[in-house]
C-alpha cells in the first residue's frame, strides 16, 4: 500500500495481514511467472528486490493471481496525427479536462476532452464520471474544474479503508510549501458503541487540518463501513467546512459516524463523551 497514509498502512498490515495466517513479502518484484500443470508441477515465481533488481528468491506456489494495475487504452487512437504526445500512454489534460499537446508546457487541443483513467489523474469510476460532467459543462460554457482532493477513495478490505485529500506526509510538505500549520486529530472504533455492538472496534479515523483557518484537508479512516463514512469528510473538502463549524454538528447515536464527531471535536480541544 505506498500509495496510502503511511500510519493508515501500517495499522493496516497489522489488522489485515499480520493477525491471518499469511506469508507475504514486501519490497520485492515479481520478476518472472512460470506456469505450472496443476497436480503436476508448481507455479514457479522469481522474486528480486524492488530496489537493487537483484534476485532474492524463488517460490513456487499451486497458482498464481497477476494484479498489476491498469494502463492507458490509448495506443492506436492516432494522437500522434493530432500532435499529442502521451506519456506511457496516459494524456495530459488542463483543469478544465481539455488535452494538452504534451505533459509539460502543452497548449490547448481545442475541441478535444479526455476524461477518467486515461488521463491518469485519479483513476477512479466516480472520478472518472465528475470529470465527464465538468468536461460537458466546460464544453457548454458553464465554467467548472473537479477539485480532485475532495473525491474520495476505498479500499474494500475488512475492515475497509477510506481516504478524501492528501496523505499526511503530502499534507506537511504542503503545509510547509504554502506556509500554514498543519493539525491532527483522531477518533477511534474502539470508543464506539456500534462499532463494539458489531464486535468491530479495530479502526481510527485522522483528521488533517489547516490550523489558521479550521478548513479540513485530509481524513484517513480505517475501520468497519469507513467506505460509507468518508463522504461526510469528503464533502467538508469540497465546501471548505472548519473544524469549528463540525465539532457543533450533531451526529446521530449509536452510529459509526460518531467516530468522526470524536475526531472533529478534538480539533478543537472538546470531548465527544
Amino acid at each position: 500500500m505506498p500509495t496510502f497514509d503511511r500510519e493508515i498502512a501500517k495499522m493496516a498490515e497489522r489488522l489485515l495481514i499480520r493477525d491471518r495466517p499469511i506469508d507475504y513479502r514486501t519490497g520485492v518484484f515479481a520478476s518472472e511467472v512460470t506456469p505450472g500443470i496443476p497436480g503436476v508441477k508448481p507455479v514457479t515465481i522469481k522474486m528480486i528486490d524492488a530496489n537493487t533488481k537483484e534476485h532474492v528468491e524463488t517460490l513456487e506456489v499451486d497458482a498464481a493471481m497477476v494484479a498489476t494495475g491498469r494502463v492507458p487504452n490509448t495506443k492506436d487512437m492516432g494522437l500522434e496525427n493530432m500532435g499529442i504526445e502521451a506519456q506511457r500512454g496516459f494524456i495530459a489534460v488542463n483543469e478544465k479536462m481539455q488535452v494538452l499537446t504534451k505533459h509539460e508546457d502543452g497548449e490547448v487541443v481545442h475541441h478535444v476532452y479526455c476524461i477518467g483513467d486515461a488521463n491518469g489523474k485519479m483513476m477512479l469510476a466516480h472520478a472518472a464520471s465528475a470529470q465527464g460532467i465538468s468536461a460537458i459543462e466546460n464544453i457548454c460554457g458553464r465554467e467548472h474544474v473537479v477539485n480532485h482532493d475532495a473525491i474520495p477513495a476505498a479500499c474494500f478490505t475488512h475492515p475497509e479503508i477510506a481516504m478524501v485529500g492528501p496523505t499526511e506526509e503530502q499534507a506537511i510538505e504542503r503545509a510547509a510549501k504554502e506556509g500554514w500549520t498543519l493539525g491532527k486529530s483522531q477518533g477511534n472504533f474502539r470508543a464506539n458503541s456500534k462499532a463494539l455492538a458489531e464486535l468491530e472496534g479495530n479502526g481510527i479515523a485522522k483528521v488533517l487540518y489547516n490550523k489558521d483557518t479550521g478548513k479540513v484537508v485530509a481524513v484517513h479512516i480505517i475501520g468497519i463501513h469507513a467506505a460509507d463514512l468518508i463522504q461526510e469528510c469528503a464533502n467538508a473538502v469540497a465546501a471548505g467546512t472548519t473544524v469549528q463549524e463540525l465539532s457543533m454538528m450533531v451526529h446521530t447515536h449509536p452510529t459509526l459516524c460518531e467516530v468522526l464527531d470524536e475526531a472533529f471535536k478534538g480539533a478543537v480541544g472538546m470531548s465527544a463523551h
